[in-house]
């Protein structure tokens, strides 16, 4: 299996950018496509963005195209995802995710392993 530990959140203005981070250990990161999600309180975990094993695929919520990027390092055996225009609303706990289905799905439960999540708050 691969153990995933994310990175990066913290305390943000509306407006401004983070770049959070999922370093991946275990098995061969590039064997995995990946993803992320976020949670806010109150609320269920929602897709935000995945990528293909390669990198050549990706895949975005409608509420995050144009802001947010996702991206991968294999040879760091790293996850990225770029937010630009952070507002309020994108306020929650971050997950990165790692799944061995062979094409992109937005749902949970085509994902086989979880990071412990990073706190995103984002200041109006």
């Amino acid at each position: 299996q691969v153990q995933l530990v994310e990175s990066g959140g913290g305390l943000m203005q509306t407006g401004g950018s983070l770049r959070l981070s999922c370093t991946a250990s275990g098995r061969t990161f590039r064997n995995y496509n990946m993803g992320w999600f976020r949670q806010a309180p109150g609320k269920e975990r929602e897709f935000v963005a995945a990528i293909s094993w390669s990198g050549g695929s990706t895949l975005y919520e409608d509420s995050v195209k144009g802001r947010f990027t996702i991206s991968r390092d294999n040879a760091k055996s790293t996850l990225y995802l770029q937010m630009n225009s952070l507002k309020p609303e994108d306020t929650a706990t971050y997950y990165c995710a790692a799944s061995t289905n062979g094409a992109l799905y937005r749902e949970r439960s085509t994902y086989d392993y979880w990071g412990q999540g990073t706190q995103v708050t984002v200041s109006s």
